[in-house]
């Protein structure tokens, strides 16, 4: 009689900017206190945006030994610290170009402006730079444990036809009687490392630096340009190209555990989903105030972006609640409001605030989210160090060669 294979543990660490540095300052406390790398005790690392940001550093593979990771969530926080003011530097004058920008183009159409206020963007080579420090060359393949990076690709002249699921392996899109839509779509890039002898369908993993996989997923819409990459999957002689913008667009964790995880699972196992918020920024708006927005006001910086803010959080509040109910107590959330019981102390909502105030209260607020909810995360990191412990235990126990029958066993 063959156990039940060990449970799969996802962390989903959200997007937010900057407030990344929340969920690399909660994942550098629990590394202090179960005295283990994320990487040791995490199956299955995802989420969009910063959240990929930290996902594909905490899976780099240290160049002196494959095995180990290269950073722990403590390297994150000092990335954040330190990056923040070059990737975001201070600017009171975004809003305005925005804003100039938005004027021009449906009115003067006079390109000069359009050179001389870029958009109101921030210079995307900043945070390009700062990544392929922190990645070098490595690829998506590279990975030391599994990593799903999100991005939603909004060019339409780059769909082409696929085969059939399991013709030539996995789509990166959904696909029915092999068309595609005519327009955009969300993208999938992953590299599923577990249950990888077991008879389950396997995940193709696209042929991507995780410098372009992390810059996609982490074009911020009114932050960053697109970015255009290009990626060739196996099975497909010729390198496609993708025009994408942030994975925070659709991606939560219903929506990762739906889309992307569970058909990865062996028959019984369970997934245990750990989601770490970088702070709550949507809030209450009265039928007065929406209304006085008008239609430019509902994507305005200055009125902290309240559609873009809505269309954020809409998917996962649809879902939430079904989600909880299907996971039951395998599911652990970690988050608190920003908004709400505001004080001097408090971080700024905004993800593009990079000073070094801002950054010392970022840390103190994912501290607080710990005591707030330090029940919960006593037991996250008991959970952690078990699975740990039991998954050495199984893999010891199970080669390769012993999965056929394990399969066998399982799908009676």
């Amino acid at each position: 009689m063959f156990d039940k294979p060990p449970p799969i543990i996802s962390i989903f660490n959200y997007g937010g900017g900057l407030r990344g540095l929340i969920p690399a300052q909660i994942m550098a406390r629990i590394e202090q206190d179960t005295g283990l790398r994320m990487a040791d005790m995490v199956d299955v690392f995802t989420g969009p945006s910063t959240g990929a940001i930290l996902n594909a550093a905490l899976t780099l593979r240290n160049p002196d030994d494959s095995s180990k990771p290269k950073y722990r969530a403590r390297h994150l926080v000092k990335f954040y610290e330190r990056e923040g003011e070059r990737i975001f530097p201070p600017d009171r004058f975004r809003e305005f170009r925005g804003l100039i920008h938005d004027f021009n183009n449906r009115t003067m159409r006079i390109s000069q402006l359009n050179n001389i206020f870029r958009h109101g963007h921030y210079n995307p080579s900043n945070l390009g730079r700062a990544l392929k420090a922190l990645y070098g060359t490595a690829k998506l393949s590279d990975s030391l444990k599994s990593l799903i990076i999100p991005a939603y690709n909004i060019d339409s002249d780059q769909l082409y036809s696929v085969t059939e699921l399991g013709e030539t392996g996995e789509s990166p899109v959904h696909t029915k009687n092999n068309f595609l839509d005519t327009a955009g779509h969300a993208l999938w890039m992953k590299n599923i490392k577990f249950n990888k002898h077991s008879a389950l369908k396997k995940s193709i993993t696209p042929d991507v630096t995780l410098y372009d996989a992390v810059m996609a997923s982490t074009s911020a819409p009114t932050y960053f340009p697109c970015h255009h990459f290009a990626a060739r999957w196996p099975g497909n002689a010729r390198e496609h190209h993708y025009t994408a913008i942030d994975g925070s667009i659709f991606d939560n964790p219903a929506i990762t555990y739906l889309g992307a995880l569970r058909q990865h699972l062996l028959p019984q196992q369970k997934v245990m989903m750990i989601g770490l918020g970088t702070g709550f920024t949507n809030k209450s708006i009265k039928k007065d105030e929406w209304n006085k927005f008008g239609a430019l006001g509902v994507v305005d910086p200055a009125n902290d972006l309240p559609l873009i803010n809505i269309f954020f959080h809409a998917p996962e509040s649809a879902l939430l609640d079904a989600f909880q109910e299907e996971m039951g107590d395998n599911l652990f959330l970690l988050n608190k409001s920003i908004v709400t019981n505001r004080s001097v102390h408090t971080p700024s909502i905004q993800m593009d605030d990079g000073s070094p105030q801002n950054m010392k209260r970022l840390k103190d607020f994912a501290d607080g989210i710990i005591e707030d909810n330090r029940a919960q995360y006593e037991t996250i990191c008991d959970v952690l160090v078990q699975h740990y412990d039991h998954r050495k235990n199984w893999m010891d126990m199970v080669k390769p060669s012993k999965w056929r029958k394990i399969w066998s066993y399982m799908t009676k």
